[in-house]
């Protein structure tokens, strides 16, 4: 990933999708050829000149130090999210040590195999580049059964976007994919040299005219919680709070646990889905796992 061009693509996006008037600004008499702000106009809100921060949106951002990204990120209205992956972008240009080692492989312990296999609510522990490292039965039920998928295709931006499955899963498809292209770019500034990432983006974008359209968007998104909504092809529709824990030994590695509401024709669907996965749920790391597939 280039990062002089992401950065430019990524404040190019953001400053379109303000308004002078959501910036405090008053607007100036006449047309205006760009539905957001320009460049001048976030020169001002920042606190440079013009001719600087032309050049930051260039990509030219060498020396730049993190006073001035902070007064950018203020101007274009960063969230926490965004901020955080803007540094990201930039971190070569403020001297942040840039991680150029091999990703180490990551591996679930099994006190968390036991925990998934404790709890009676579909629960997946997800990985780097949203690759699903393990499930218990029900969370298996619930998505798709990944254990029995090819290494490779055990992700679920490749299940999303390439998987006809899918888009009769998720009732609202669109927004998943949206969190998914989300969740990618994020991680893609964290990790720009990841040759694994490199080629989920490259299938996604050959095969995919969605997951072009939302790339394009440069959209951040961290993974908390949240509520999905499904039919499910065995027990009818679906919904779902979902709530997202990091793995203390390996930040880049999450429990997602799904919820009903109590008493609920959710609940009520997941008991029956229990009572035909087994009762509780087993979990066990896929049979042909190997070290190397899993970084």
């Amino acid at each position: 990933m280039d990062r002089s061009s992401e950065i430019r693509e990524f404040l190019r996006t953001r400053r379109a999708r303000i308004t002078p008037e959501q910036a405090g600004l008053t607007p100036h008499q006449g047309a205006r050829r760009v539905s957001g702000l320009r460049r001048e106009e976030v020169a001002q809100l920042a606190g440079v000149s013009v001719d600087y921060y032309i050049r930051l949106e260039r990509g030219r951002i060498q020396g730049v130090s993190e006073v001035v990204w902070e007064a950018v990120a203020r101007a274009l209205q960063l969230d926490d999210t965004e901020r955080a992956h803007l540094f990201d972008l930039a971190q070569p240009a403020t001297g942040r040590t840039r991680r150029r080692r091999p990703l180490a492989p990551q591996r679930v312990r099994p006190a968390l195999y036991r925990t998934l296999d404790a709890l009676g609510v579909p629960a997946i522990v997800q990985g780097r580049r949203m690759d699903i490292l393990a499930a218990n039965r029900l969370g298996y039920a619930l998505v798709a059964d990944f254990q029995a998928r090819p290494h490779r295709d055990r992700n679920a931006a490749r299940f999303v976007f390439l998987d006809e499955a899918a888009r009769s899963l998720y009732t609202d498809w669109e927004r998943v994919a949206a969190d998914c292209v989300a969740i990618l770019r994020l991680y893609a500034g964290r990790h720009p040299d990841d040759p694994q990432l490199t080629e989920l983006i490259g299938e996604l974008s050959l095969h995919s005219d969605a997951f072009r359209r939302m790339w394009a968007d440069h959209d951040v998104q961290a993974h908390t919680t949240g509520t999905k909504r499904l039919h499910h092809p065995l027990v009818g529709d679906l919904t779902l709070d979902y709530v997202v824990l990091a793995v203390e030994d390996d930040p880049e590695q999450t429990l997602v646990i799904y919820t009903p509401e109590p008493a609920s024709p959710t609940a009520e669907a997941l008991n029956i889905l229990a009572s035909w996965t087994g009762t509780p749920p087993t979990c066990r790391p896929a049979p042909d796992r190997t070290p190397d597939t899993a970084g």
